[in-house]
């Protein structure tokens, strides 16, 4: 099975690596001069993948270095199987459970990046989200960017070339990514997990073409049940302490969703750990290995922050989805719904406000984002949202 295989609706990208991994591997293979003048238009060793999120820019890195690594342009199942697990010794990843990518990281990284492939064709260094780099962070990256060892290849993740520093973009071959169709995330959800057409297709369509939510939502009950509620309630805000006491649901709905995405993570990683130190379960934690532990905690309580304000951030992107939707009712535009499940009360929503009051309550939305993003607190932020979606008769009739 070719490495791209699992990737959806990124034909022209696909085809931009896999002929990169075709010169990469050409090349090393000892090709007559006018293939080797062909391939170094076509490989580079310092990559940008851009594209909104959900559309897949990580799994086309992984998808990349495993052809890079095993020196075949489809790839190979052995190192396939390796660079999911984030185990093969010719891969570096640099992500962050935090807010921002430590410069410490970084130095760290760019000082692997000298090290010889130990089984592969090619070192390759996955830098996911390199947008969460500060100014400081990313200078100390230029120069192996510039010039990188001969047989490592650095690949950047991104949403956009305008979340990095010019110099950052300078020094790289940059790929952007489209929005997959809900067509393809449907079927990547039916071929790849075996989820019903149907389901597919609903979760596709409500997460929006995010391929990672929409798998969530295809296979998780409980996800499913707290996106329904979150636009339940949001519906059903009449007044200020509705506004005040649905906030607070849905802090408590984002922290659920978090909780339920690290819980399982965190217990796995703390056994892991101990059975790493020669700890038996049941055992005391020596003195000396405690400052390891508490490492791993420190790192785990801030996945669990940054997990908490994605949370928040997916209520307001599904938020955004269901006035998005009232207001394509109000101006009866030919458009397809998003929650088109909840057509009678899109409806009703409609009929007792305006499309300019409609529109008003998405620009708020994006300021909510905005606002938490610059570490307003969260509470007030969704607070100050929803008094401006407030829908009473008589507000829209005025």
């Amino acid at each position: 099975m070719s490495v791209w295989s699992e990737l959806t609706g990124q034909d022209t990208a696909i085809a931009v690596f896999r002929a990169a991994a075709e010169a990469a591997s050409a090349a090393r293979g000892g090709s007559s001069g006018s293939a080797s003048a062909s391939g170094a238009q076509q490989m580079t060793h310092s990559w940008l993948i851009t594209g909104p999120p959900g559309s897949g820019r990580s799994n086309l890195a992984y998808a990349f270095a495993t052809a890079l690594i095993s020196g075949r342009p489809d790839g190979d199942e052995p190192t396939r199987i390796q660079v999911e697990a984030r185990s093969h010794p010719d891969l570096q990843v640099l992500a962050t459970e935090g807010v921002i990518i430590k410069v410490a990281d970084v130095r760290d990284i760019v000082k692997r990046s000298h090290y010889s492939p130990s089984v592969g064709r090619h070192r390759v260094i996955v830098v996911e989200d390199a947008d969460r780099m500060t100014e400081q962070t990313s200078n100390v990256l230029l120069k192996e960017l510039e010039e990188p060892p001969e047989r490592t290849v650095w690949l950047l993740c991104a949403p956009s070339e305008a979340d990095l520093i010019p110099t950052i973009r300078s020094r790289v071959r940059s790929v952007r990514l489209q929005v997959p169709s809900i067509a393809d995330v449907a079927g990547l959800l039916e071929r790849r997990d075996g989820v019903d057409a149907d389901l597919a297709e609903r979760a596709a369509r409500q997460a929006q073409s995010h391929i990672g939510m929409a798998h969530r939502l295809a296979t998780n009950d409980e996800a499913r049940a707290r996106r329904a509620e979150t636009l339940e309630l949001a519906l059903r805000v009449r007044s200020a302490a509705t506004a005040v006491s649905t906030a607070a649901r849905f802090l408590e709905i984002a922290g659920d969703d978090a909780k339920a995405i690290t819980e399982l993570r965190d217990a796995e990683e703390r056994e892991h750990a101990l059975h790493s130190l020669g700890i038996a379960p049941g055992q005391a934690v020596p003195p000396a290995l405690r400052p390891q532990l508490k490492a791993l905690e420190d790192d785990q309580k801030r996945r669990a922050t940054r997990s908490l304000r994605d949370g928040i951030d997916r209520i307001l992107v599904d938020l955004a989805s269901l006035y998005r939707d009232i207001l394509l009712v109000q101006l009866d535009a030919d458009v397809p719904l998003i929650n088109r499940e909840l057509l009678a009360d899109l409806r009703r929503a409609a009929a007792v406000t305006t499309s300019a009051r409609t529109l008003a309550t998405l620009d708020a939305i994006q300021t909510a984002r905005t606002r938490i993003e610059g570490n307003v607190q969260p509470a007030l932020a969704l607070e100050a949202m929803l008094v401006s979606a407030i829908r009473t008769t008589e507000r829209g009739a005025a």
